[in-house]
């Protein structure tokens, strides 16, 4: 379990870190270079996610989860916009998700 926690948070940090280098590019007229190593970051993410157990179709249902609460955590610390209760809501039930996909007992 703890590996996938840790494969879940660097694919996160990976993809949304690539995510925000080429909106700084493109949004905010950054250097290309931004957009060449957030392209480098995205493409790490893809590697990243194949570290993980199970099949894609599942390890990408679950990270669907991940990816919500990692980017309201982004959107808050980066971008200064605090969570109301929705959101946290939001993310609690996102994150329970990802543990019923990943690790319920199967039958």
């Amino acid at each position: 379990m703890m590996k996938s926690v840790l494969y879940f948070t660097w694919a996160g940090l990976f993809e949304i870190g690539g995510g925000y280098l080429i909106w700084l590019w493109l949004r905010q007229g950054k250097s290309i270079w931004w957009g060449i190593l957030g392209g480098i970051a995205l493409a790490l993410y893809g590697v990243i996610a194949t570290f993980q157990p199970g099949n894609f179709g599942k390890v990408y249902a679950a990270y669907g989860g991940v990816f919500i609460v990692m980017a309201m955590l982004w959107g808050w610390k980066i971008d200064g916009v605090t969570p109301d209760r929705y959101d946290l809501l939001g993310g609690f039930l996102a994150l329970l998700s990802v543990f019923i996909i990943m690790f319920a007992p199967r039958i």
